[in-house]
């Protein structure tokens, strides 16, 4: 019986990508670099692997403009005083706390995601020139003289908010890679489940994430009064 032969010598490349992160060298340099030393480690013309960069350069051409559109776009409404305007808009609802806001979001969030509208939010272009800000302000409606440490913490819920909603809501979404994964897996073990079948377990699931979250953030409004009761507020 004949062994094939395995060629180890392309995932070199790894290393090459590892070291240039490690190195914080420029990611378009390391790439091209691990590209050209795995081509070459692989024994592949000099001509072909030009070629090949190309063809990857092509298809990926507009890739750049879909990623920093709408960050430039968002940066030139903070400029313009988005952050401020959220937080004057939540400072007029009274009843409004932190943790009732980001609950709301949470639920948002969510049942977006469950529909598989997963851009809807996100860190960049949702949580910090929005979300975060608007928790903020509702904190400082009641506590004007909030600390950096609670602010913060406010910062990274908002954060943690918007990772649960988005995790847990997409596992209900048939047509999520998860649930494609598992139902290929299952599969290659001889067993056969419908894609819709792991979509619905994956509602008590999200449920379940919600209230214990949702918890966390109830907590959140009583850890910020705590906080200021004991004058940890004050300058």
């Amino acid at each position: 019986m004949q062994q094939t032969v395995v060629n180890l010598w392309p995932l070199i490349g790894v290393a090459v990508i590892i070291l240039g992160f490690a190195l914080r060298a420029h990611p378009v340099l390391v790439v091209i670099a691990a590209c050209a030393v795995t081509g070459l480690a692989a024994a592949m013309p000099v001509h072909q692997l030009l070629e090949s960069l190309g063809k990857a350069f092509v298809k990926t051409r507009n890739l750049p403009l879909i990623l920093l559109l709408p960050l430039a776009a968002i940066g030139l409404l903070e400029r313009y005083g988005l952050k401020e305007h959220a937080q004057a808009s939540i400072a007029r609802i009274r009843s409004a706390t932190t943790g009732r806001l980001l609950i709301v979001y949470l639920a948002i969030r969510e049942l977006s995601a469950a529909f598989g509208l997963t851009s809807l939010g996100g860190h960049p272009n949702m949580v910090r020139p929005l979300v975060a800000p608007m928790a903020q302000g509702a904190a400082e409606v009641r506590y004007p003289a909030l600390t950096d440490e609670l602010r913060h913490r406010i910062r990274a819920m908002a954060a943690a908010t918007d990772n649960v909603g988005l995790f847990f809501g997409e596992d209900v979404f048939v047509a999520f890679g998860a649930i494609v994964l598992m139902q290929t897996i299952l599969r290659g073990e001889g067993l056969e489940v419908d894609p819709l079948h792991i979509a619905m377990w994956g509602i008590p699931t999200a449920v379940t994430a919600f209230l214990i979250h949702s918890w966390r953030l109830h907590r959140l409004d009583a850890e910020i009064a705590r906080a200021m009761q004991r004058g940890e507020g004050q300058p």
